[in-house]
């Protein structure tokens, strides 16, 4: 492994296989040139070289207005959005390629061209791939909660979590979370709650641009609570 591309430490999520269906790969085949943007890799097929920034103007074809939602999973929220609010690009972080090909299959029925994704591990986008202050909201929206005791130190948001978004928004810039695990919020208040960079409404009300996906609908099947929180970035 060469020395400093790729540090070793604990991520969020698990490496699972990346097949596709016939259909997904169909869909891979004729939209992914055109949404999935590829970046240079360190090590392994979630890293970014550290030395690739992105540039949204020359990704997206303008300028605007950047949403970036992190764990975008199959899709339905940023799908949602990219149809509601036209005039703003929508950059959508995802490490499992299922994923991002479900997106792409909602973007085809939509029609909707203001969305690119990325296959990328959030917290490598966020500390060298996203230029600071490059990011006007970032969307965290039921991330695994990582449930049992064991696995907890696996939760993305964090201190350090935290500051990367810090990093990346603008002042002024929001961040928005929800989950239903009541754990889970609690630590999301905590961290966001003695961070020097926000400005948090620990009991926002749901936003309005977020759609019932099928996470929510399951945890309140379940008769778990939705928290939402929001976080504004201090200049």
């Amino acid at each position: 492994m060469p020395s400093g591309r790729y540090r070793a430490r604990t991520v969020s999520f698990v490496q699972r296989s990346g097949r596709l269906k016939d259909r997904q790969q169909r869909t891979w085949d004729e939209l992914a040139p055109r949404f999935v943007v590829e970046p240079p890799r360190a090590v392994g097929r979630t890293s970014v070289d550290p030395d690739f920034v992105l540039d949204p103007e020359a990704v997206f074809g303008r300028t605007g207005r950047l949403v970036v939602e992190v764990g975008s999973g199959q899709g339905e929220a940023v799908a949602h959005a990219a149809v509601e609010s036209p005039e703003t690009s929508f950059l959508a972080v995802e490490v499992y390629k299922p994923g991002v090909a479900q997106t792409l299959q909602r973007l085809r029925t939509t029609g909707s061209t203001n969305v690119r994704l990325m296959q990328v591990d959030a917290a490598v986008l966020l500390g060298s791939t996203i230029a600071p202050g490059s990011v006007d909201e970032l969307w965290l929206f039921f991330p695994d909660p990582w449930h049992k005791a064991k696995h907890t130190k696996r939760r993305l948001v964090t201190p350090g979590f935290a500051d990367l978004v810090a990093r990346a928004l603008r002042p002024g810039g929001v961040w928005r979370l929800a989950t239903d695990w009541a754990d889970y919020a609690r630590q999301m208040r905590e961290v966001l709650g003695a961070s020097e960079h926000f400005d948090v409404d620990l009991d926002a009300p749901r936003f309005a641009g977020r759609p019932v996906t099928s996470f929510e609908r399951k945890g309140t099947e379940k008769g778990r609570e939705i928290v939402d929180i929001t976080a504004v970035r201090r200049g």
